[in-house]
């Protein structure tokens, strides 16, 4: 590149201008998108298209380069040849290279059971994500290793309830239960698609799932929507503490959803709709949020409620990333927690597990813990 501004023909001009407008509020020292499109228009031009690999290339010689935004604002316009291979997902692509590394008859088995979580088998559902399943495959991949090297197997149908337990003996904590949920749902799954005659982990326990849930301390509750950034952090304290809404959620909440004149607000759950009825701090909350989106980002089109810089003028209309929802609570506190702790206080105060279910739609296996946490003495088993 040449010291200074590089020479641009005019139609090259007029292209990064365009482009420029269209991403309001960057910092004049921290430009890598404008930066990307100014050395493709000069070596290139902008009279031909741009293969979508030199971009991708391109942003791989320094970190202050970005091709994603450069790649939108290319195709929008027709200049762009897209390469499929860039446009799979990063997920998928490594199950099916995980998968390659498995022997075949095994490997043909785990896809049966990525099918089905996908929702491909012969029951229908709401299928998972790549990104989930790829944390299952993740959790299960040493053990199918285990099973294929040094076991002998060379299909799931040999693996017996032995295998099973010898595989999550000497594991605790999160390491044990995510095991012991990933071989669950491998071989329900296999078990319902008839590849394997007996699940071997229908009776395998995947942990402690009575544990007594806890209440968050109070001096850290203390002044916690005077805490959160507004308005988009009271917001996501206000879902959490209040209604009880867990992170995944609130991120994928809908502008469609929300009803400010009726005071509701429909939250998507697989194929069910949990309808929640906002009181008047929270109502007020999501008005000001609302008011502030319109406001920084007129043109938006992401149909999710919460956005952030980037989301907002994002062509694809991702959901905000989670760690944007964690950063607005201070330090010591998670989405979680006050989910918990919300969920609990209710509990104290109702002892009603169908008051719970239908505050929160959670299920009655989940209330009634939260029952059992607040108020042992009714639940407790009686000495004959």
């Amino acid at each position: 590149m040449p010291s200074g501004e590089p020479p641009l023909t005019e139609t090259a001009q007029c292209l990064l201008e365009e482009f420029t407008r269209h991403r309001p509020g960057q910092r004049t020292d921290y430009r890598k998108n404008t930066r990307t499109l100014t050395i493709l228009l000069y070596w290139l031009g902008a009279e031909t298209a741009v293969f979508e690999r030199d971009v991708h290339a391109l942003a791989r010689i320094d970190v202050n380069l970005a091709a994603k935004p450069v790649c939108q604002f290319l195709r929008a316009r027709g200049l762009l040849v897209e390469d499929p291979d860039l446009r799979r997902d990063a997920n998928l692509a490594w199950i099916e290279s995980t998968l390659t590394a498995l022997p075949e008859t095994v490997a043909s088995e785990v896809g049966t059971w990525v099918k089905v979580m996908r929702e491909q088998g012969r029951r229908e559902g709401e299928p998972r994500g790549y990104d989930g399943i790829r944390r299952y495959l993740t959790t299960l991949q040493p053990t199918l290793t285990a099973w294929t090297t040094t076991a002998d197997v060379n299909s799931l149908r040999q693996i017996t309830k032995d295998h099973v337990e010898n595989a999550v003996d000497g594991l605790s904590g999160y390491a044990r239960r995510g095991l012991a949920t990933a071989l669950r749902s491998l071989f329900r799954a296999l078990k319902r698609e008839r590849v394997i005659f007996r699940n071997p982990a229908r009776d395998l326990p995947v942990g402690d799932l009575k544990g007594i849930p806890k209440s968050v301390p109070s001096d850290l509750l203390m002044g916690l929507l005077d805490y959160a950034s507004p308005p988009l952090g009271r917001l996501v304290v206000a879902s959490a503490s209040i209604h009880a809404l867990p992170g995944h959620e609130i991120r994928t909440l809908h502008t469609t959803d929300l009803n400010l004149s009726r005071g509701t607000l429909e939250v998507r759950r697989g194929l069910l709709r949990h309808t929640l009825y906002m009181e008047e701090l929270t109502r007020q909350l999501a008005a000001d949020w609302t008011a502030y989106r319109h406001l920084r980002w007129p043109a938006s089109a992401n149909p999710h409620l919460l956005v952030s810089q980037k989301t907002a003028v994002d062509p694809d209309h991702p959901a905000v990333n989670i760690g944007t929802l964690r950063a607005a609570l201070p330090k010591g506190l998670t989405l979680g927690g006050l989910r918990q702790d919300r969920i609990l206080n209710e509990a104290f105060e109702s002892a009603d597990p169908l008051k719970l279910m239908r505050l929160f739609g959670i299920t009655e296996q989940t209330a009634m813990r939260y029952v059992g946490a607040a108020h042992p003495e009714r639940t407790a088993k009686l000495p004959r």
